[in-house]
């Protein structure tokens, strides 16, 4: 391991820069004396903000380098750097042994760099065929290309039906779209900013099936990931970085996922806290009484007969692979969708399926969606601005920051606004930017806690730790089990099933609209959801399992 201790922490060392796979000629296993990409002293800053401080590394050919880093670490403005997004203000990139100066994302598929983002840019109403054709250069852009992009898909393990509409893809075939997209560029550099996030664990099997075989091939890739396991399993070294600076270099396959989590944080992360839930006596703060809900549209999923009681004291987990129901299911708990039949959903139990999202707020509920920016704050608005609009409807309007006649206080705003930030550790540029401003990662810390910040008696979450680093993901999921502990209702719906198993006091599955049983932490394997998860009769009992099925890991 090169780099800076990790405070006191134990930390496995994986030994000298040659035993990591590069030695000081930049030279891989097998491959050429020159890195297919160096990074040479990269400084970028944005006003006092230092966000990539002297950066310098090197990828190999046929080479699987993994970027870690908590959020506001310097990852995404080093990489965007590299796509031609940004310009450096000082250092170099060299390209196969010569600088470059990258100075648009479309000179950098020229080079042969390519790059898959984390949010996906496909057009819902377009065909698959089309959305790759809107993407590629006109020198690439000729001939069929349905037959180019099926064919590849079938090479690469990654089927699709050119002709098919994006909007009724699931999200991991959305995935396989950018990536197929992708490759047409016929990159030797590809940049996946946490591929795996919308996955299942099934879905992000095949995918490093397909990353193996490109390495096979010569290609490169720079994987940026918070799933430490899979940064193990998968990649040839890593480079970490903190506050903008290199602060080490170790193969990670010699490591554990504490040691990478500690150098990524510079301490060690701290273990989740759980004891069992005591729900005897205790009232049910949030009931949904079979709810049932047409859908909206040719992409929508109907929700049929969704029935739940979450007690004061408990977090329940929903799991389900992405698109079966969960977007809508969080429309209507949040009060985004409304229904006819107040008695259909009670919050505290007082009927509110019929109240919008500000009258819930009221009644002592929270909510935090999926998608940060547009959803979960306005970009262009400050910190402040967005911690005000998702408060001015409360009854406490002192806490809030409203006066008597509904004059703002802006003092309790930012002092609100800045206790969030410091509880969740939100690393920004200034005292109050913009929300567009922050890294994903430090918007989603914002927003949680701007939530949590208000002691709410239900909470409904819709993928908590989304793009987090492992430090702020066990922060967020301490807190969410301390407030159920402290007597509130916790209901959180998440595609990571790890965090559903470490935070649940109970797990239900929803599969086409439909919501299974509850299953008791107790007796839940991950067989037994992955089961769920795959349409084993949703919505009744659980199907029998054989004993040879085991609670904490994938079989």
């Amino acid at each position: 391991m090169r780099g800076e201790p990790a405070g006191d922490i134990p930390v496995q060392h994986s030994g000298n820069m040659a035993e990591t796979g590069l030695d000081g000629a930049g030279k891989t296993g097998g491959g050429s004396a020159t890195p297919m990409l160096e990074v040479r002293d990269i400084v970028k800053t944005f006003g006092p903000l230092t966000a990539n401080d002297h950066v310098s590394l090197a990828i190999g050919e046929g080479e699987i380098h993994a970027l870690l880093g908590e959020n506001g670490a310097g990852k995404s403005t080093l990489v965007k750097m590299l796509y031609g997004s940004l310009q450096p203000d000082s250092g170099d990139i060299v390209w196969r042994g010569e600088k470059v100066s990258i100075t648009s994302p479309s000179q950098a598929r020229r080079i042969g760099i390519g790059m898959v983002f984390q949010h996906f840019s496909l057009f819902e109403s377009l065909s698959v065929a089309d959305n790759i054709l809107l993407s590629l250069e006109p020198d690439l852009a000729k001939g069929n290309i349905a037959e180019k992009a099926r064919q590849l898909s079938e090479d690469y393990g990654l089927p699709l039906n050119p002709h098919s509409i994006i909007g009724d893809l699931s999200v991991g075939e959305r995935q396989r779209v950018e990536i197929v997209r992708c490759l047409l560029q016929n990159p030797d550099l590809i940049i996946l900013d946490e591929p795996t996030s919308v996955l299942t664990p099934q879905e992000a099997d095949n995918l490093f099936v397909t990353l193996e075989r490109l390495k096979s091939e010569g290609k490169s890739i720079l994987y940026i990931s918070h799933r430490l396991e899979e940064v193990k399993r998968l990649c040839d070294r890593a480079t970490i970085l903190r506050h903008g600076k290199v602060v080490g270099e170790c193969d990670p396959r010699q490591e554990t996922a504490a040691s990478l989590a500690s150098l990524m944080v510079g301490s060690s992360v701290d273990e989740i806290r759980k004891e069992a839930a005591d729900t005897s006596g205790k009232e049910a703060l949030l009931t949904l009484n079979g709810i049932d809900l047409p859908a909206s549209s040719p992409f929508a999923v109907a929700l049929s007969g969704i029935t739940l009681d979450v007690r004061a004291g408990e977090v329940i987990g929903v799991a389900g692979v992405a698109g079966n129901g969960q977007s809508e299911f969080f429309r209507v708990v949040s009060g985004e969708e409304t229904l006819r039949d107040a008695n259909a959903i009670l919050i505290r139990g007082q009927p509110a399926a019929n109240l919008g999202i500000n009258q819930r707020r009221r009644m002592g509920a929270a909510f935090v969606p999926e998608e940060r920016l547009g959803h979960g704050a306005v970009p262009e608005m400050p910190l402040t601005g967005n911690l005000l609009l998702s408060r001015h409807s409360s009854d406490r309007a002192a806490f809030v920051g409203l006066g008597p006649i509904g004059l703002v206080r802006t003092d309790i705003i930012r002092d609100a606004s800045a206790r969030v930030s410091e509880e969740m550790d939100v690393r920004k540029s200034g005292a109050d930017p913009d929300a567009g401003s922050l890294s994903g990662g430090n918007l989603q810390k914002f927003i949680m806690g701007r939530e949590l910040d208000r002691q709410p008696s239900v909470i409904v979450v819709n993928q908590p730790t989304w793009g987090v680093d492992a430090g702020a993901a066990a922060r967020i999921r301490q807190a969410l089990i301390d407030l159920a502990r402290s007597g509130s209702a916790v209901l959180v719906i998440s595609q990571d099933l790890d965090e559903i198993f470490e935070i649940s006091d109970s797990i239900v599955v929803m599969h086409d609209g439909y919501m299974s049983a509850r299953v008791p932490i107790s007796e839940a394997t991950y067989e037994k959801i992955g089961l769920l998860m795959g349409g084993a009769n949703p919505g009744h009992e659980m199907p029998e399992m054989p004993d040879t099925a085991h609670h904490g890991g994938v079989a």
